[in-house]
């Protein structure tokens, strides 16, 4: 589920199964602003992923969304305008979908490109071949060209990647990565452009020099984390197996020893994302088209605020 804020600090939401844009001001009202007709299920883990609002929104008001479409997964924006959206202009497209693996996270990063977490649609050859967008994170322009000072020349910023989720930025401006493991670790990654993190080869840490070990790394049982948020250096990652929130304070290059919170608390978590009045929002996954056996808990966006 992405969410991105606007200046008027309500957010636009997307919903990942119904393909629904969705505006919730800060009290919790909805509203239903448009629905991206063009996008397809994969009975999994494709559908409407995620979104940001652009830089500039206050004068150009283009949003970005990462949705799977009848051929692949692309990249495409539209204009918000008069609390409706518009048509959609396809700006990155051939990225290959499968029902599992399907990345979809989108943020603008402090340099203004816009960066994008792309799985590798169950062919795990593809994390290493630098001619596939396939698990991968990209880095582009707002029409969707390959960034300027990408270490490819490409739209590649790093490879190696399985099915790599969250993405935030530090107060030193480094970008950190959680990733979805297969069988045994999930990934908290420090990413660096031009970075091979390794997979296939290796799930979780391993000695092959050739590759960027994880910072820290959880059993999937765990973790399974989505999206991460960073607020004053202090990491916060959603997890939808794990059913829980971990928080760790970055130090150095690495974090002090993670913690849990709310633990089983709303179910499948799946988005954390700092609000413009200070707080965090924290977003559950239940109940949906990979949510497993359906449960009672309900999908909620649950408001949350530091103490001060």
């Amino acid at each position: 589920m992405g969410i991105a804020f606007l200046p008027d600090g309500s957010a636009l939401v997307a919903e990942r199964d119904r393909f629904e844009i969705v505006r919730v001001t800060l009290a919790g009202q909805k509203t239903v602003v448009g629905t991206i007709s063009e996008a397809v299920t994969t009975t999994g883990e494709g559908g409407l992923l995620g979104l940001a609002v652009g830089p500039n929104f206050a004068t150009d008001h283009w949003v970005y969304a990462f949705h799977t479409a009848a051929s692949d997964n692309r990249l495409v924006r539209f204009k918000f305008e008069n609390g409706a959206i518009g048509p959609r202009e396809a700006l990155v497209t051939g990225i290959a979908k499968n029902r599992f693996h399907n990345g979809g996270r989108v943020k603008f990063g402090p340099d203004g490109y816009i960066y994008i977490t792309t799985g590798d649609g169950q062919d795990s050859s593809r994390a290493q071949n630098l001619n596939s967008l396939n698990g991968k994170i990209l880095r582009v322009t707002t029409t969707g060209a390959a960034a300027p000072g990408n270490p490819f020349g490409t739209r590649v910023y790093s490879l190696g990647h399985r099915n790599p989720q969250g993405l935030a930025w530090d107060s030193q401006g480094r970008l950190w990565s959680s990733e979805f493991g297969d069988n045994t670790w999930d990934e908290l990654n420090l990413i660096t452009p031009g970075a091979n993190y390794g997979w296939p080869t290796c799930e979780g840490t391993c000695s092959n020099p050739s590759f960027v070990n994880p910072v820290r790394q959880w059993s999937t049982s765990s973790a399974s984390p989505s999206g991460i948020e960073i607020v004053n250096d202090w990491i916060y990652m959603a997890a939808v197996r794990g059913t829980r929130l971990w928080v760790m304070k970055i130090t150095g290059g690495t974090t002090d020893t993670p913690r849990a919170f709310f633990n089983g608390s709303w179910g499948r978590l799946r988005t954390v994302v700092k609000t413009p009045d200070g707080g965090l929002w924290l977003t559950s996954t239940n109940n949906d088209m990979n949510g497993g056996t359906p449960t009672v808990l309900n999908n909620v966006i649950v408001r949350l605020r530091f103490n001060p």
